[in-house]
Protein backbone atom coordinates (compact mmCIF):
# COMPACT_ATOMS: atom_id res chain seq x y z
CA UNK A 1 0.00 0.00 0.00
CA UNK A 2 1.51 3.46 -0.44
CA UNK A 3 0.35 6.63 1.17
CA UNK A 4 -0.95 8.33 -1.69
CA UNK A 5 -2.38 12.34 -0.40
CA UNK A 6 -4.22 14.08 1.85
CA UNK A 7 -7.58 15.39 1.12
CA UNK A 8 -8.71 18.66 2.35
CA UNK A 9 -12.71 19.91 1.53
CA UNK A 10 -13.10 23.30 1.02
CA UNK A 11 -16.19 26.35 0.98
CA UNK A 12 -13.67 28.55 -1.37
CA UNK A 13 -11.49 26.42 -3.37
CA UNK A 14 -9.76 29.49 -4.87
CA UNK A 15 -9.05 31.02 -1.62
CA UNK A 16 -7.64 27.47 0.26
CA UNK A 17 -5.60 26.97 -2.86
CA UNK A 18 -3.75 30.23 -2.72
CA UNK A 19 -2.79 29.78 0.99
CA UNK A 20 -1.43 26.59 0.38
CA UNK A 21 0.49 27.59 -2.31
CA UNK A 22 2.02 30.58 -0.19
CA UNK A 23 2.91 28.12 2.88
CA UNK A 24 4.20 25.04 0.53
CA UNK A 25 5.89 28.30 -2.04
CA UNK A 26 4.89 25.36 -4.71
CA UNK A 27 2.26 26.09 -7.66
CA UNK A 28 -1.23 23.87 -7.15
CA UNK A 29 -2.35 22.07 -10.13
CA UNK A 30 -5.64 22.29 -11.35
CA UNK A 31 -6.85 19.01 -12.56
CA UNK A 32 -10.52 20.62 -12.81
CA UNK A 33 -12.18 23.80 -11.37
CA UNK A 34 -13.28 21.77 -8.64
CA UNK A 35 -9.97 19.82 -7.55
CA UNK A 36 -6.78 20.94 -7.30
CA UNK A 37 -3.63 19.23 -5.45
CA UNK A 38 0.26 20.78 -4.43
CA UNK A 39 2.60 18.05 -5.20
CA UNK A 40 5.82 18.03 -2.63
CA UNK A 41 8.78 15.80 -2.62
CA UNK A 42 7.00 13.50 -0.27
CA UNK A 43 3.56 13.66 -0.97
CA UNK A 44 0.76 15.39 -2.02
CA UNK A 45 -1.76 18.11 -0.72
CA UNK A 46 -5.58 17.61 -2.54
CA UNK A 47 -7.76 20.42 -2.57
CA UNK A 48 -11.57 19.39 -3.21
CA UNK A 49 -14.23 21.79 -3.46
CA UNK A 50 -17.46 21.03 -1.14
CA UNK A 51 -19.21 20.31 -4.59
CA UNK A 52 -16.94 17.67 -4.99
CA UNK A 53 -18.17 16.11 -1.67
CA UNK A 54 -21.48 14.96 -3.96
CA UNK A 55 -19.24 12.91 -5.96
CA UNK A 56 -18.89 10.40 -3.29
CA UNK A 57 -21.99 10.62 -0.95
CA UNK A 58 -23.65 14.08 -0.02
CA UNK A 59 -23.13 15.16 3.26
CA UNK A 60 -20.06 12.43 4.02
CA UNK A 61 -17.43 15.94 4.11
CA UNK A 62 -17.51 19.02 5.64
CA UNK A 63 -15.56 22.06 4.89
CA UNK A 64 -14.10 23.84 8.03
CA UNK A 65 -15.30 20.79 10.62
CA UNK A 66 -11.71 19.41 11.06
CA UNK A 67 -10.64 19.32 14.68
CA UNK A 68 -8.45 16.07 15.02
CA UNK A 69 -6.19 15.74 11.77
CA UNK A 70 -3.30 17.99 11.17
CA UNK A 71 -1.36 19.07 8.23
CA UNK A 72 2.47 19.10 8.43
CA UNK A 73 4.92 19.92 6.03
CA UNK A 74 9.03 19.40 6.94
CA UNK A 75 11.00 22.43 6.66
CA UNK A 76 14.38 22.72 6.17
CA UNK A 77 15.19 25.85 8.41
CA UNK A 78 12.15 26.58 10.83
CA UNK A 79 13.17 29.95 12.44
CA UNK A 80 13.23 31.32 8.69
CA UNK A 81 9.96 29.86 7.96
CA UNK A 82 8.32 31.45 11.30
CA UNK A 83 9.91 35.21 10.29
CA UNK A 84 8.11 34.48 7.09
CA UNK A 85 4.97 33.38 8.27
CA UNK A 86 4.18 34.58 11.75
CA UNK A 87 2.00 37.69 10.78
CA UNK A 88 0.44 36.02 7.55
CA UNK A 89 -1.47 32.85 9.36
CA UNK A 90 -3.51 32.95 12.33
CA UNK A 91 -1.11 31.28 15.03
CA UNK A 92 -1.94 28.65 17.28
CA UNK A 93 1.39 28.71 18.90
CA UNK A 94 4.42 30.08 18.36
CA UNK A 95 7.69 28.50 17.93
CA UNK A 96 7.99 25.28 20.68
CA UNK A 97 10.39 22.27 20.83
CA UNK A 98 8.15 19.04 21.28
CA UNK A 99 9.16 16.23 23.46
CA UNK A 100 9.96 13.91 20.25
CA UNK A 101 12.86 16.50 19.53
CA UNK A 102 11.09 19.38 16.54
CA UNK A 103 10.99 22.40 16.65
CA UNK A 104 7.63 23.58 14.97
CA UNK A 105 5.04 26.40 15.21
CA UNK A 106 1.28 25.63 14.10
CA UNK A 107 -1.49 27.80 12.84
CA UNK A 108 -4.90 27.72 11.09
CA UNK A 109 -5.50 27.91 7.36
CA UNK A 110 -9.06 30.07 6.24
CA UNK A 111 -11.13 26.96 7.35
CA UNK A 112 -9.55 25.83 10.42
CA UNK A 113 -7.76 23.27 9.57
CA UNK A 114 -4.55 23.10 11.90
CA UNK A 115 -1.38 23.49 9.87
CA UNK A 116 2.41 22.73 11.43
CA UNK A 117 5.88 23.45 9.92
CA UNK A 118 8.16 21.93 11.60
CA UNK A 119 12.12 20.83 11.54
CA UNK A 120 13.65 18.04 13.30
CA UNK A 121 16.26 19.46 16.20
CA UNK A 122 17.38 16.80 18.06
CA UNK A 123 20.02 14.76 17.08
CA UNK A 124 17.59 11.87 17.93
CA UNK A 125 14.64 13.42 15.43
CA UNK A 126 17.55 14.38 12.81
CA UNK A 127 18.08 10.82 12.93
CA UNK A 128 14.88 9.43 12.65
CA UNK A 129 13.64 11.45 9.53
CA UNK A 130 17.53 10.70 8.15
CA UNK A 131 16.30 7.19 6.84
CA UNK A 132 12.92 8.45 5.12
Amino acid sequence: MKFASTRIIAADIKAMVAFYEMIAGLQAEWLAPVFAEIQTSAATLAIGAVETVALWKEGSAEPGANRTACIEFQVADIDAEYERLKDKVPLVHELKMMPWGNKTFQFRDPEGTAVSLYMPATDAAKKRFASR
